[in-house]
């Protein structure tokens, strides 16, 4: 607890260094000022929107876990499952390869397909970070290789999907990475527009690929001086695009917003789904071959997010798709009931160990909170 002495100098240094740098949100006002004119009414369309979602491994709390069991595992929002994977930190990347590469190079999977499409023979040409000597590889692998597995489930629907009606696809997080090697992920890019364009030649589906995050650092930056200016505060659902000059301001390395040979397949756009001048205001992602087509792709959106639960106003595919990715209550009892049953038959005559360590509290110190 912060005593009432250091209060006073906290506040005093906090004032003073406002006071000395007001310049900038002045500065900021002045830069979103021109978003007001520039907003742009969403018109109501009727299109079919999906989205993708990969479960979240820091969502495995396993009651026994000495081997740190992540569960690799893409769904969709109407429940369908692309894949399904058990690996652990200590995994061997050459072993993971097999799984999606066969020896002759044939792809079995969907990160398999994507792989042979961009030219690498298997995980370590993919990303950097798949080092197969398991000495030097980074502990942070396992969340890379869930996000290139998203990539990739995402990869295989726009290009060998047959979808019935024009379709937006949702995706979890901007379309941005810096995971995949040299310009692969601009290739990646190359791979998403040829698939867009190829469903439409062969069905005449029009298909829509925008991502929205969690959180925007962009929203976070310039939220009080957009209030300020009144941008965004209409009785209408709305959109604006972001200008280079703000997410310059936010981002610290500029490669994440102009590098779009390497790492960004995505323009930034500012969209509201409710009447409300205070409703949420959300940061999405829209391919950026299709950002002049933003008015369309937003107008599905609007329809889905109308009826937005448990967030209002916030699209409700993207919302499906994270309740069927969840592992909570009865799947997550069956996913414990599996470990606890391979860790058993793997003890042999220590089994009773198990059934010991399941009568006891696992979380002693919840109990100051009773």
């Amino acid at each position: 607890m912060i005593e009432p002495a250091v209060l006073d100098v906290l506040q005093k240094e906090v004032r003073s260094r406002i006071d000395e740098e007001h310049k900038v949100l002045d500065e900021m006002r002045e830069e979103v000022r021109p978003l007001k004119a520039a907003t742009r009414r969403i018109q109501p369309r009727t299109a079919t929107a999906i989205s993708l979602v990969g479960t979240d491994g820091g969502n495995n709390q396993l009651q026994f876990d000495p081997f740190q069991i992540e569960l690799v595992r893409v769904v969709d929002s109407g429940k369908n499952e692309y894949c399904l994977e058990v690996v652990t930190p200590r995994t061997p990347i050459l072993e993971l390869n097999k799984r999606h590469l066969a020896p002759d190079g044939t792809p079995k999977t969907a990160l398999g397909k994507m792989m042979k499409y961009l030219g690498a023979t298997g995980l370590p040409e993919l990303a950097e970070i798949f080092n197969p000597d398991p000495e030097k590889i980074a502990s942070s692998w396992l969340n890379v290789y869930r996000e290139m597995m998203e990539w990739a489930v995402l990869f295989e629907l726009v290009r060998e999907k047959d979808f019935g009606t024009d379709t937006v696809i949702v995706c979890d997080g901007f379309l941005r990475s810096k995971m995949f090697s040299k310009d692969l992920f601009g290739k990646y890019r190359e791979g998403l527009e040829e698939g867009i364009r190829h469903q439409f030649e062969k069905s005449r589906r029009r298909i829509y690929v925008c991502g929205i995050a969690k959180r925007s650092g962009i929203l976070q930056t310039y939220r009080i001086a957009m209030a300020l200016e009144g941008v965004m505060r209409t009785t209408y659902p709305c959109f604006v695009e972001v200008p280079e000059s703000m997410e310059e301001r936010v981002y610290k390395w500029d490669e994440w917003f102009k590098r779009s040979d390497k790492f960004v397949a995505g323009k930034m756009f500012l969209v509201k789904f409710g009447n409300g001048a205070h409703d949420p205001v959300w940061a999405v992602d829209i391919f950026l071959k299709q950002k002049d087509e933003a008015q369309m792709i937003f107008g599905y959106l609007l329809e889905d997010a109308k009826d937005g639960f448990p967030i209002p106003l916030y699209p409700q595919c993207l919302q499906k798709a994270h309740e069927n990715a969840a592992l909570e209550g009865f799947d997550m009892e069956l996913l414990e009931d599996q470990v606890t049953d391979a860790l058993r038959a793997n003890l042999g005559d220590k089994k009773w160990v198990i059934d010991e360590l399941a009568l006891q509290d696992t979380d002693p110190a919840s109990a100051r909170y009773s």
